[in-house]
């Protein structure tokens, strides 16, 4: 490795200088037209930091009160967009088939802003939907007394601490009924039975270098939003937590601190689900978004949004 690259992997460099260097995939543009089912666009939430979304909405409705999913992409709180391939397609499928509106947060990225900016950032969106609704003619059906927090890797972890925000903030413009974290992402300084394990280095290596990228200098992986056990969390905010589904897969590294996660939230009282996928691995649904398995992630989402 280049000595004056300071972290690596296979979607980002990150040099001694503090420059950043990110390989980016496919995206897709957004369209009126482009695709079956649904449509979508582009917006500016916050032009100064900046904060964007893509807004998805099914294009056929019958005028009915839609739920909301606000979506929070993964990539270690450092890459990823909602402009990806997969992203969008998944959403906008899911959008169509489920007869959801999406409104899907690309938030400001470290190492350049570290935490906890993410998360401030996706609670700004909450805002600003809110501010949109009388507005923005796609949140003319937006159910805003039905929001839910969805999001994969670090996206889960960003709406775990979004609905926390949303708790204590008395003034909080959006009622969250559930959230949904997709293979979230979860640590601490204290390794699992799975990071011991032999064969599990470069995972691990992945995973630490991804939070030191991520977390404010001077601090570890015992952060108050990588180690459950470090959030301040009262009894009284935790009774008032939204029902919650945890989606893990069989394959996946992450699958262990996912499981762990589940857990801690039955400890503290709140209404919990887990659902394995089998023969899957991390974040499956984004690089293929067309397979069947994708579609029955879609599908446990739309019942557990219509059930609560």
């Amino acid at each position: 490795m280049d000595t004056n690259v300071i972290g690596a992997s296979e979607f980002i460099k990150v040099f001694s200088d503090g420059s950043v260097e990110r390989f980016i995939p496919i995206t897709a543009p957004a369209s009126l037209d482009m695709y079956t089912g649904y449509k979508c666009k582009d917006v500016t939430i916050d032009p100064l930091k900046p904060i964007t979304a893509r807004i998805f909405i099914p294009t056929t409705t019958d005028d009915a009160m839609l739920p909301v999913i606000v979506y929070f992409h993964g990539g270690g709180f450092c890459i990823g967009s909602t402009t990806w391939l997969g992203y969008h397609h998944f959403l906008g499928d899911l959008s169509a088939r489920s007869k959801f509106i999406v409104l899907s947060v690309d938030y400001r990225l470290a190492p350049e802003n570290k935490l906890p900016l993410a998360y401030e950032d996706c609670y700004t969106s909450l805002v600003w939907l809110r501010q949109q609704k009388t507005s923005e003619s796609w949140f003319q059906n937006a159910d805003l007394s039905r929001v839910f927090l969805s999001g994969d890797s670090a996206g889960g972890n960003i709406a775990h601490q979004v609905a926390i925000t949303a708790i204590r903030d008395k003034e909080c413009p959006v009622t969250i009924r559930g959230i949904l974290p997709i293979h979230p992402y979860f640590g601490s300084e204290k390794r699992t039975e799975l990071e011991m394990k032999e064969g599990s280095e470069d995972e691990v290596k992945s995973n630490d270098m991804f939070w030191k990228l991520s977390i404010p200098e001077g601090l570890n992986r015992d952060y108050y939003s990588c180690n459950l056990e470090q959030m301040e969390v009262s009894m009284l905010e935790w009774s008032r937590f939204p029902h919650v589904l945890v989606f893990v897969a069989e394959l996946d590294f992450l699958k262990e601190r996912g499981v762990m996660y589940a857990e801690f939230l039955k400890k503290k009282g709140v209404k919990v689900k887990l659902i394995e996928t089998k023969d899957e691995k991390h974040v499956f649904h984004v690089f293929r978004p067309d397979l069947e398995p994708a579609r029955l992630l879609q599908k446990q989402m739309n019942e557990f949004i219509y059930s609560v």
